[in-house]
């Protein structure tokens, strides 16, 4: 028997199996003895391979995602420990990993203390200081964005679509847990046992994140990303900003380039840029192309008609995290499982024909910010693309009067 189990394949359609009957309502207890006898050998990456299977047999991401944490209970201990690059201070893994380091560590020592003292005592100063500590969590943001839109783009690449998926979800139910919490407590009316019980979970849900970013989504990144990549991705991290911890040092990798790179660098150097594009109303350089891309007060990014990235501007202000890992991403993978059957109407009814435009609007602390999606045709009708347009109009909203003179 032990041939069979040792079979990758064989492995996988049993630990498919597993799964498929904790879904059908099997306890964790039920299913331990089968999972002990396949359990030796499991990676990280045959786990993202049996969801991905799963998916594609019709089972929602959404059922994948109720069963998250009994995933990392049964996974708990199973996981071959690997090393990786993770290990070399500055790379993306390594921050990531001590990202997530600190915050158990405020979790425990900090969050956890605060909140004994509001159960026995909930004063204004004992209030307060879990809104400190919540608002400080809201940083797990920075950390989640990172992971969403610089790592998930290159697993998709490889075909690694449902673990992302899933992951994503869980992740805006963090968030959403997170600003739950820190509106109660703004607003806090008595109801301690109620907001206790909030806390506790959404704690509980930040911890099991933890598990599964250490355990199954590191390891299985390390195993199918190329250097090149991780380079990409350690490039682009400050701009999405770092979350409790600092990097520690500079990553310094040792990418050895070829011959051909080398020439395209001295070819991307010497490239002249002077050379005019012609419109029917005028030309202008790469050059002014790109500069009033940027100047631009919002946001564009331009999908084509296979639905893939093609272009977003960058400006100074962005409201939104874009990082050129989601150039040619399919944009459905660009948005929260949420927002995905939205996103997919939106493009479906421009492609159709149905409409031109959509519009919606936002409240995101102080700025109000205005999404508008166009439909892009030839002059023969032809849909082209999309042309999704953010700006945040707070200041245009606040407008009074007149203004007929140049500003000191």
């Amino acid at each position: 028997m032990s041939e069979w189990i040792n079979n990758r394949e064989y492995r996988q359609e049993k630990l498919k199996e597993v799964i498929q009957e904790l879904h059908e309502g099997k306890t964790v207890d039920e299913v331990k003895e089968k999972f002990g006898k396949i359990i030796e050998g499991v990676s990280p990456v045959e786990i993202g391979q049996m969801e991905v299977q799963l998916v594609k047999e019709g089972l929602p991401i959404e059922e994948i995602q109720k069963l998250c944490d009994v995933h990392a209970a049964v996974f708990k201990g199973s996981l071959d420990e690997i090393h990786h690059p993770e290990q070399v201070p500055g790379h993306p893994i390594y921050t990531l990993k001590k990202e997530n380091e600190a915050l158990e560590s405020y979790i425990e020592n900090t969050l956890k203390v605060n909140i004994e003292k509001f159960k026995e005592d909930d004063s204004k100063d004992n209030i307060l200081k879990i809104r400190e500590d919540f608002n400080f969590l809201w940083d797990i943001d920075k950390h989640y964005s990172r992971k969403e839109n610089l790592i998930f783009p290159y697993l998709e690449k490889y075909g690694v679509t449902a673990p992302p998926k899933v992951m994503w979800g869980v992740d805006d139910e963090i968030r959403a847990k997170i600003k739950t919490v820190i509106l109660d407590l703004r607003n806090y009316m008595g109801d301690k046992d109620e907001l206790i019980l909030k806390m506790e979970d959404c704690i509980h849900q930040i911890k099991e994140m933890i598990f599964k970013e250490d355990s199954i989504l590191f390891p299985m990144s390390l195993e199918t990303l190329t250097e090149d990549e991780w380079i990409t991705i350690y490039k682009e991290s400050e701009e999405v900003g770092f979350a409790f911890v600092s990097p520690e040092k500079t990553w310094e990798y040792k990418r050895i380039k070829s011959q051909q790179d080398q020439e395209k660098e001295i070819q991307t150097e010497t490239k002249d840029i002077s050379g005019t594009i012609k419109f029917e109303n005028g030309s202008l350089t790469p050059e002014e192309i790109r500069s009033i891309f940027e100047v631009i007060p919002g946001e564009v990014s331009f999908v084509d008609k296979n639905d893939k990235v093609k272009f977003f501007s960058k400006g100074e202000q962005r409201i939104f995290t874009r990082t050129k890992a989601v150039i040619g991403r399919e944009v459905s993978n660009c948005h929260p499982p949420s927002s995905v059957d939205m996103v997919d109407k939106i493009v479906d009814d421009f492609k159709s024909g149905k409409k031109d435009s959509e519009d919606f609007w936002i409240q995101m602390g102080e700025k109000f910010v205005l999404i508008r999606f166009f439909a892009v045709r030839n002059e023969e009708g032809e849909y082209l693309g999309t042309l999704e347009y953010v700006q945040n109009v707070a200041p245009i909203r606040n407008l009074e009067g007149e203004k007929r003179l140049i500003s000191e």
